[in-house]
């Protein structure tokens, strides 16, 4: 990933939720930057999902119904519990 690119993807992770700004921090910071193209592309896909839904899954209150975001969710909930 190019640092141009690398930056957009930082800015469109910053939410309207404190919460979920707190809860993506440390994967944009520790992951994000070395993630292979297809998860970039998953990634991508995911900040899509509006930031109460986003939310709801990372806290697993809900499942999210797009199974192709599940292993990032997933990736990402892991990168919390290694803060």
């Amino acid at each position: 990933m190019d640092e141009l690119e690398l930056k957009r993807m930082v800015w469109r992770s910053r939410r309207g939720l404190l919460e979920l700004d707190l809860q993506l921090a440390g994967f944009v910071r520790d992951v994000l930057p070395t993630m292979d193209a297809d998860g970039q592309t998953v990634y991508r896909d995911l900040l899509l999902v509006s930031d109460n839904d986003l939310l709801e899954y990372l806290n697993g209150k809900t499942v999210c119904p797009d199974t192709r975001l599940v292993p990032m969710i997933e990736r990402i909930r892991a990168s919390r519990r290694t803060d």
